[in-house]
């Protein structure tokens, strides 16, 4: 309570609550020194009410992890009026800070716009594939939500309804600008991205009801690995959604986007889940539309934890969106 009394970190947690934001963004926003933001700042990192991360030379903060913090940051939150004239600054501001991310983030798509769009035509749209994933993890609202390798932050955008706290991983600084901005445009709030290797994610284990690698495995050298680690950042009974390509032949994407593997099979797929301790409960395919030989199947693959789940109220949770 005294931490966030001050009207400058009390500023803050209502601006973190609204999204991740650097030493940097929150100094263009409440206008005032470094020094001065990075004293605010240490104060709240020492009661525990927020959190800090590294991306490369630029340090990021956000709202706790712990649940119990983070809960009571949003009940003072809530308490603050809008209207209050200091809060439309800094909201408006905040605003002007996102703008700049998305600029950024177009820049990168359209620089880049063209490679992806060769592959998306091999294959049937995400629309599909998306559908199918909402329809396989079901509506029932669970605590904390996973994506490896999250890209632009579409899957923490399409399950931001079921989820109360969602974590976003990439190596790539550039992806991570073109998630933050897609996050913010859709008003995600419970959802954060950060650096990190799927080898060795800069999250907790034993952690998460949903983890996703969407379209990554194939870049990987040893995919195995990468589901053994992914399985260990799974709660009791968790649930693991793989999205990647059945196998084929086409050799150019090895040689002009980096594939570092061919597809998989559901034989492969189900070894390794075994050998990570998870069962595979589901396999589908999307075979592409057209009669070219070029063409790409997407495969979805369900994995669940097989230890038990104890029985935890915190578990059985609503979004904090849906609470509010």
């Amino acid at each position: 309570m005294k931490a966030a009394a001050e009207s400058s970190r009390l500023r803050i947690l209502v601006l973190l609550s609204r999204g991740d934001l650097t030493v940097s963004d929150l100094t263009e926003i409440l206008g005032q020194s470094q020094p001065r933001v990075s004293r605010h700042l240490k104060l709240l990192l020492d009661a525990g009410l927020i959190g800090r991360y590294q991306e490369g030379s630029w340090a990021f903060f956000r709202l706790s992890d712990t649940d119990s913090s983070r809960a009571f940051v949003q009940r003072l939150v809530s308490g603050v009026r809008e209207a209050d004239p200091q809060v439309v600054r800094d909201l408006e501001r905040l605003a002007a800070v996102k703008r700049k991310r998305q600029d950024r983030a177009a820049e990168y798509f359209s620089e880049n716009a063209a490679s992806w769009d060769r592959i998306r035509s091999l294959h049937v749209p995400d629309r599909a594939v998306e559908a199918a994933l909402l329809k396989l993890v079901g509506k029932r609202p669970f605590q904390s939500m996973l994506d490896l390798g999250t890209g632009t932050g579409r899957l923490l955008e399409i399950f931001a309804p079921l989820y109360r706290r969602g974590v976003g991983i990439d190596m790539s600084r550039e992806m991570l600008t073109v998630a933050r901005a897609n996050l913010d445009k859709a008003g995600v709030a419970n959802a954060q991205v950060r650096q990190g290797d799927i080898f060795s994610p800069p999250v907790e284990r034993n952690a998460f009801d949903l983890v996703t690698i969407h379209q990554v495995l194939h870049y990987l050298d040893d995919p195995g690995r990468a589901i053994d680690e992914a399985a260990r950042l799974l709660r009791p009974a968790g649930r693991l959604v793989i999205v990647d390509f059945a196998p084929h032949n086409l050799e150019f994407l090895r040689d002009q986007h980096a594939h570092m593997r061919l597809g998989f099979s559901d034989r492969q797929i189900a070894d390794w889940f075994a050998e990570a301790g998870l069962d595979l409960e589901d396999s589908q395919e999307f075979e592409p539309r057209g009669q070219a030989e070029a063409k790409l199947t997407v495969k979805l693959w369900l994995g669940r934890d097989r230890r038990l789940l104890i029985a935890d109220p915190s578990n059985d949770v609503l979004p904090a969106r849906e609470t509010a």
